[in-house]
């Protein structure tokens, strides 16, 4: 190969330098924009509830390719769980799942009605925990990022209360009004501890929100939903309103606005969609806030292309997860 010198005499200085300084700029603005993969995911116990080994829980994980996740259950229920009352069990996945991915790990250890068994996995540093110890403070490349994970008591469970399926003592319930106070109460501390949280990391520049929220959306129990006989009534269900209020965005409906053309249920595989005793719903969420986040995707990771958009068989959980695409500028 023959090299050529180039020169750059004769080349006007005041071209050079204003060539130099676009470039710069634009390699400046590719380094600000930071595009990150986020998946919430309840594993049900990871395979130990059902005596399997990790794999199934791995294949999910690995289809999902996210940077960061918040993962529920990655310990076994107890021997003597009820409806009201479910301890887990002592050993946890969480830091053999980790040790396979590569990825770093904090194993949160807030009230075990707001974290039962909830693990936060990064690809990035984790500079420090929340005081709560619902979330941890990540470094994505020079952003700070705050990640949530919670995971609040499904007892009582309000869909349950309204469409009378017996679970626990919980008692039944008639009317919207009812469900909301009866939601209240049950996740409302969950959400004092949140918001408490949330006040501990004003020098982040973005929030991120897992959860299995074991309670609906009100963006999907609406009217045009109770119309259509999806749900009993429509429910202003008060923790994704209440997060809402606080600017953040349900990553779901901000790609798939319309709940009736795409309901994402995610409770549940191991049911039938028409089971009497059962009642498929949307209760696992990504929530962003921030002024520099675009949410740019969503997914539901599921068993079969009917319900999900990215399928992993054998799929092993009684949750599908939620998988989101955003940007940081």
């Amino acid at each position: 190969m023959t090299r050529r010198r180039v020169s750059m005499a004769g080349v006007n200085p005041r071209f050079l330098c204003l060539l130099i300084c676009v470039l710069l700029s634009s390699a400046t603005g590719l380094a600000a924009e930071t595009r990150l993969t986020l998946l919430t995911f309840n594993a049900w116990g990871g395979g130990l509830n059902e005596g399997k080994s990790i794999d199934e829980t791995l294949a999910v994980l690995r289809a999902a390719d996210a940077d960061l996740v918040g993962l529920q259950e990655a310990r076994a229920e107890s021997s003597n769980c009820s409806a009201e009352d479910c301890p887990p069990g002592e050993y946890s996945i969480a830091p053999e799942l980790a040790s396979a991915l590569g990825m770093q790990v904090h194993e949160q250890r807030g009230e075990e009605d707001v974290v039962w068994a909830c693990a936060i996995f990064s690809r990035y540093p984790i500079l420090r925990a929340t005081p709560n110890d619902l979330g941890v403070v990540v470094d994505v490349g020079g952003h700070r990022v705050a990640v949530f994970n919670i995971h609040p008591t499904d007892f009582p469970y309000q869909p349950y209360q309204l469409l009378k399926i017996p679970y626990g003592d919980a008692p039944f319930l008639d009317t919207a009004a009812q469900a909301e106070q009866a939601a209240a109460q049950a996740r409302g501390p969950a959400l004092k501890l949140l918001l408490e949280d949330l006040a501990s990391v004003t020098d982040t520049e973005a929030q991120v929100i897992f959860g299995d929220f074991n309670e609906p959306s009100w963006r999907d129990w609406s009217k045009r939903a109770a119309a259509a006989g999806r749900h009993p009534m429509a429910v202003n269900y008060p923790l994704t309103r209440a997060l809402e209020d606080e600017g953040f965005v349900d990553a779901v409906r901000a790609v798939y606005p319309d709940e009736m053309e795409k309901p994402a249920y995610t409770w549940t595989p191991t049911t039938r969609p028409d089971d009497p005793m059962d009642h498929h719903d949307r209760i696992d969420f990504v929530f962003v806030r921030g002024a520099g986040v675009t949410v740019e995707s969503a997914a539901i990771v599921g068993e079969s292309a009917a319900v999900a958009d990215l399928v992993v068989t054998p799929y092993p959980s009684d949750h599908r997860a939620v998988r989101v695409g955003i940007r940081l500028d």
